[in-house]
């Protein structure tokens, strides 16, 4: 099983609470460890609804904006639209928002306890330049996870998939590999 930030989350709850077995467990700077949410998350709690009816040509430039702070490096033009590109239009703008309102640090909260439980091989990748969720978290993550693997991505903030692929895929096949 392999989960990116709140893919991370969903692995994570899945193996803990709903007792899904995997083999092993990837985590790429997943959100784990509270607190998290940034100011822009809270602002889209208090108010989904308005940013929802955004129009939009603004819509699609916020959304460019905010995912850009995730990463460390310069990406391609076209890799900015593959990721704009699913939330917008009527239903991906409102999906942006409502998924956004809808995180609350319960989901990581009621799990964290469970994290020394886990039993399985895992790995933990983070992006050193990760500015969404910092470095610091996944050496805790790692410190509570027993037996588990931290590799720090150089070169690479919270979008590694897209700035070094082949870093994180390497890491990723010699875990699996072992």
């Amino acid at each position: 099983m392999i989960g990116h930030d709140f893919g991370g989350a969903t692995a994570l709850r899945t193996l803990l609470i709903n007792r899904r077995r995997f083999s092993q467990l990837v985590l790429i700077d997943p959100v784990a460890l509270s607190p998290w949410g940034s100011p822009f998350f809270r602002h889209v709690q208090q108010h989904e609804a308005a940013l929802a009816g955004l129009p939009d040509f603004i819509h699609a430039a916020a959304v460019r904006a905010y995912v850009e702070t995730a990463a460390h490096s310069q990406l391609a033009d076209s890799v900015w639209r593959s990721i704009v590109a699913p939330w917008t239009g009527d239903a991906g703008q409102a999906a942006f928002y409502r998924q956004i309102a809808q995180a609350d640090e319960r989901y990581t909260d009621e799990i964290q306890s469970c994290y020394p439980q886990i039993d399985l091989p895992t790995l933990i990748l983070w992006g050193r330049e990760d500015r969404w969720i910092p470095v610091d978290r996944g050496e805790r993550l790692h410190a509570l996870i027993p037996g588990s693997e931290f590799n720090i991505i150089d070169d690479a903030g919270h979008l590694a998939i897209e700035e070094r692929p082949d870093a994180l895929l390497s890491a990723i096949r010699t875990f699996i590999r072992r």
